[in-house]
């Protein structure tokens, strides 16, 4: 059987969120969180990212114990979480000049060779 046709997830749209971002890399951080984030080095964006790690972790765990009646909005407070994650996970790449495009060349080099996500732990 053939496999089952994926739907367009909207990741393209990513290219626009990277885009302001660095654009923000100009701006006043007293009139931009993103600005404010960039010049505060690594450890002002990492922390957001760890913060946002975890409100997803939390987020993921609530869905997963959910009820019918709740589930439509754990799922969105997930979906927000994950969001978060993202744009903050951006703005560390950019603070440290490491471009989305690099992330992505790893994730094709591992599937491209099989190896799966785990390796990041052997490496360790």
């Amino acid at each position: 059987a053939a496999p089952e046709a994926i739907s367009p997830q909207g990741f393209a749209w990513l290219e626009t969120l990277w885009a302001t971002i660095e654009a923000r890399r100009n701006a006043n951080p007293a009139d931009s969180y993103t600005a404010r984030l960039l010049t505060g080095g690594v450890d002002a964006a990492a922390r957001k990212v760890a913060e946002e790690a975890t409100e997803v972790l939390m987020a993921a765990k609530d869905l997963a114990v959910s009820s019918e009646t709740d589930r439509s909005a754990r799922r969105e407070a997930l979906a927000g979480e994950a969001a978060d994650l993202v744009y903050h996970m951006l703005v560390l790449l950019a603070e440290r000049d490491v471009e989305p495009r690099e992330v992505i060349d790893v994730l094709r080099s591992r599937r491209s060779s099989g190896q799966s996500g785990s390796v990041e732990t052997t490496i360790r």
